[in-house]
């Protein structure tokens, strides 16, 4: 019998249904699968950028405001003033009684309260504080106008910790803690790509190097050659470094524990999440409250806030955003050392005969 042309017999290997793993292993080496990922990847990084800096900072609504308080119970004008402040702020003043102006004031430097509510005669003292808050200070100031209107109490504002005349907003920390934040893992990226065969030693190294160096020109352009900051020279080049430092060693944690994904985990953890909250742009009694205690556990959170205090507050300085930039830059580091063998690139230390044996 002849065989039917045109017609053939699966047979083998090659005639069977591939399986749904074959199916999947030949899209997973497929050069588009990557590139498809990405572009998923990339509208909702897009979508989630927009929305978190949205939702932190479009519309800043007091949430927890500390206040300094000296005798303001001793008359009804008095009582009347405060009762109109905290029915306009919804109750989110957090009153507390000092005994003199001196202990409220410190406790202003020490950045436990964000203003100070005392009698002068007839009238009320409100001091507030700009370095400490330029949105809370604005929000306090133009709230004690109106309520002292309406309460008919002459109302003395003004500000006793005043911004830079170069920086009447208060955003220019926030600026140059996002620049050392963004430029920290965009300059670990970087060696990944362009200097793949430097060692692990070798690539923490350089991570130190451009981290002080990059430190370095912020500093010098932001103070002087623009003049918009007077900046203590050593401790804010000594933060901006650190955060550097600590922002480039997190995403080579994230690049030895998730390879070429790395960027995901960092560019959500400082970015989408570290920068919004940090307060910065928008004080942290005016952010969203879990976004207000989170952002001080991040880099970008404790950057702005040593920043903040080296700036305006010098002589009562905290530890804590320190410890906060130091521990994650120790944990990064001991994650990469310890997993440096999964870090892509290196290259071979020993001579070309141990490696021709091996």
């Amino acid at each position: 019998m002849s065989e039917k042309r045109g017609t053939s017999a699966p047979h083998g290997a090659h005639g069977r249904p591939l399986t749904s793993d074959e199916k999947w292993a030949t899209i997973k080496a497929s050069p588009f699968f990557p590139a498809i990922v990405l572009v998923f990847i990339l509208a909702a990084a897009a979508g989630l950028f927009a929305g978190s800096y949205t939702y932190a900072m479009a519309n800043p609504t007091p949430r927890h405001i500390p206040t300094a308080v000296i005798g303001l119970r001793a008359s009804p004008s008095e009582r009347a003033f405060a009762g109109g402040m905290e029915k306009a702020l919804h109750g989110t003043l957090r009153l507390t009684e000092y005994a003199g102006y001196a202990e409220a004031v410190r406790a202003v430097e020490e950045q436990r309260e964000f203003a100070v509510l005392r009698p002068r005669g007839r009238a009320v003292e409100l001091d507030v504080a700009g370095a400490a808050g330029a949105s809370v200070a604005q929000l306090l100031a133009e709230t004690g106008a109106k309520v002292g209107k309406a309460a008919g109490v002459d109302v003395r504002i003004r500000d006793i910790k005043p911004l830079q005349r170069g920086d009447p907003r208060g955003l220019a920390l926030f600026y140059i803690s996002l620049a050392a934040v963004i430029i920290g893992f965009v300059g670990a990226i970087q060696l990944s790509v362009h200097a793949r065969a430097l060692n692990p030693a070798e690539r923490i190294a350089f991570t130190i190097t451009y981290a002080l160096v990059g430190g370095f020109a912020i500093v010098a352009v932001v103070d002087w050659w623009l003049g918009a900051l007077r900046l203590p020279f050593m401790a804010s080049w000594a933060i901006l470094a650190l955060t550097m430092f600590t922002t480039g060693m997190v995403f080579s944690m994230f690049n030895t524990l998730m390879g070429r994904w790395a960027m995901i985990p960092t560019w959500g953890l400082m970015v989408l999440l570290g920068n919004p909250s940090s307060g910065g742009a928008v004080s942290w009694p005016l952010l969203p409250s879990p976004l207000g205690h989170i952002g001080r556990w991040l880099p970008p959170g404790a950057s702005v806030n040593a920043q903040h205090t080296a700036v305006y507050f010098g002589g009562y300085q905290h530890l804590f955003p320190y410890l906060v930039l130091a521990g994650w830059a120790v944990v990064s580091c001991t994650v990469f050392w310890v997993w440096r063998h999964r870090h892509p690139g290196g290259r071979e230390t020993g001579t070309p005969e141990h490696a021709a044996d091996a």
